[in-house]
């Protein structure tokens, strides 16, 4: 419809001594949109007929009669002026659309969506739907995730319980160790007791006048 209208309001010119034909400007309407397999596409092919019909809204028709007594005089500098200016406008608008895409990365975003909905369309279960009590429905969500959870605890539970027995086994072990040490202890000093007595004892006897 675009292009039709374009075209027939550049014949209409030509029939009045104005331009004739199509605006000829890079991205005039007419040429074919892409096809739209995936949502990244589609949006692609949303933003082109967008422009599409923002050209043909601003038609070279239009522009020469706002400029009537320019074109009068410099038809063929008016219709550069217009081919410049939809030029720049159609670039200005595509980097405006490109850089929010990258800001937002609504093309990751949008090819996410569809590996989720191709996802979902293979899937033999059907999907969850709530039953419109909500009791239930948290029953449901929760209780399978409570469960797991807690069988995740008991696990760390019973990890943690096994550290605690080899740690007490083995501070029992140096307990014991300790013990022996100190009862090997106590012997020496009574047999170094016992010796140094006899040392003693044996000076005297020979310090003791005969």
């Amino acid at each position: 419809m675009a292009a039709a209208r374009s075209g027939a309001e550049g014949a209409a010119a030509g029939g009045q001594g104005g331009p004739s034909g199509s605006s000829g400007s890079p991205g005039s309407p007419g040429s074919p949109a892409p096809a739209a397999s995936g949502r990244a596409q589609l949006f692609t092919a949303v933003v082109d007929t967008f422009l599409q019909k923002l050209v043909a809204a601003g038609s070279y028709q239009r522009f020469a009669d706002c400029y009537r007594c320019f074109y009068k005089l410099q038809p063929l500098m008016t219709r550069s002026i217009y081919d410049q200016f939809i030029s720049q406008l159609q670039a200005y608008i595509q980097e405006e659309i490109q850089e929010v895409k990258e800001e937002g990365n609504l093309e990751l975003l949008l090819n996410s969506l569809d590996k989720i909905v191709e996802e979902t369309e293979n899937r033999d279960e059907p999907a969850w739907r709530p039953s419109g009590i909500p009791e239930e429905d948290i029953r449901s969500t929760m209780v399978p995730y409570l469960l797991k959870h807690r069988s995740y605890l008991r696990k760390v539970l019973k990890q943690k319980e096994e550290e605690n027995g080899k740690v007490a086994e083995s501070v029992l072990a140096g307990r014991e160790r300790i013990a022996e040490l100190q009862q090997l202890i106590q012997a020496r000093k009574h047999a170094w007791q016992a010796i140094s007595k006899e040392q003693r004892e044996l000076i005297r006897t020979f310090t003791e006048p005969q």
